[in-house]
């Protein structure tokens, strides 16, 4: 994936213990660099799940033992995995003095943006918040990155900014003005933000727009993992609209691959300033998104039919082209075997 570059890296990745951020850390190490993890650990969904992604991340397999006390876990989760190559941090990025001590004792070589507050609906309930996260948590970075001469960023955007477009496939060039759910609309945010950044301070950027991520570890409030959990337990599944919303689903090794290959892009090149879409390129409806899950599982999904929910699009569909003659990005694995791969994983787990 990352082509090895001669000296170890120092890179700082905002998120690390979420399921991405996981993946990519995982990564990183394996190819010998040194990972500044910042993640708050945050309520959305359980502190539990993030620190077991945090240790397999470290390839630490050993069984952890939770108290009652979210604080106390993660300062456990602290003192087990500090390393040479290897540094968490329990912070909060609408902290900038936090951030500020962590840029102070680190030599940091390119910042991985990857912390957000994510979801389309629970946006539309709590739409300060995401903003007070996704909008000013971001610029914090950006302002110590500044502060510090850190000149290399990569930002994690979102399929979500393009709306409701008729246009498919959907191509970086679009018009993305119209975003439907204040989720979307703190990462057209960023990445116009990113782009002053970029232009007053000379920070290169490479902004992905991320297309429906899956995969081993992934959240469990997305609808794979929802539905893959709820059929296993014969319990009703939550589905909205007629089936015929469609998504472009991308497999975790593939976005990592988008990723290691975005930093290697990024370090190699000067005056940058890039979107990106990562997807997989096939669009799969969730009818179809269903049988295939309710086949690997060998079960038959018990539905509860709802109406669409408001801040959901119809349909999204990635154009490729430009991830793969800028950084060379080749997904290869196709929604069946991703799935297999997926199921696998959570019956195991």
């Amino acid at each position: 994936m990352l082509l090895q570059k001669k000296s170890q890296m120092n890179y700082l990745v905002t998120g690390g213990s979420g399921f991405i951020g996981s993946h990519l850390i995982e990564q990183l190490l394996q190819n010998g660099h040194s990972v500044i993890n910042i993640d708050n650990f945050d309520d959305f969904y359980s502190y539990h799940i993030k620190i077991k992604n945090t240790l397999e991340s470290i390839q630490h397999f050993s069984e952890f033992d939770f108290t009652n006390k979210k604080e106390d876990d993660i300062q456990k989760l602290i003192s087990i995995s500090q390393s040479g190559y290897y540094k968490l941090y329990y912070q909060d990025i609408r902290d900038k003095k936090g951030l500020e001590s962590i840029f102070k004792n680190h030599t940091i070589d390119l910042v991985i943006h990857l912390a957000a507050l994510a979801g389309v609906r629970p946006s539309i309930e709590r739409p300060l918040e995401y903003e007070e996260v996704n909008i000013r948590g971001t610029m914090n970075l950006w302002e110590l990155c500044k502060d510090f001469g850190i000149k290399k960023f990569i930002c994690a955007s979102s399929s979500s900014v393009y709306g409701n477009s008729k246009k498919s496939p959907f191509t970086e060039t679009d018009n993305v003005d119209t975003p439907i759910s204040p989720y979307a609309a703190t990462k057209k945010c960023g990445e116009v933000l990113g782009h002053v950044y970029h232009d007053l301070h000379h920070i290169d950027m490479v902004q992905l727009r991320f297309f429906t991520v899956y995969g081993p570890r992934q959240r469990p409030d997305l609808a794979i993992h929802k539905f893959t959990q709820l059929i296993s337990e014969d319990k009703e599944i939550p589905f909205y609209g007629d089936g015929t919303t469609a998504r472009d689903y991308t497999y975790i090794d593939d976005i990592i691959d988008g990723i290691t290959k975005s930093i290697h892009y990024i370090e190699s090149n000067h005056n940058v300033y890039e979107i990106i879409n990562l997807g997989e390129n096939q669009v799969i409806n969730l009818n179809e998104m269903l049988s295939t899950i309710e086949s690997n599982l060998g079960k038959t999904a018990i539905k509860k039919n709802l109406p669409m929910q408001p801040g959901d699009v119809q349909k999204t569909n990635a154009d490729i082209t430009k991830a793969k003659a800028l950084i060379g990005y080749k997904p290869d694995t196709n929604f069946q075997n991703g799935i297999k791969k997926f199921v696998e994983w959570f019956l195991r787990k």
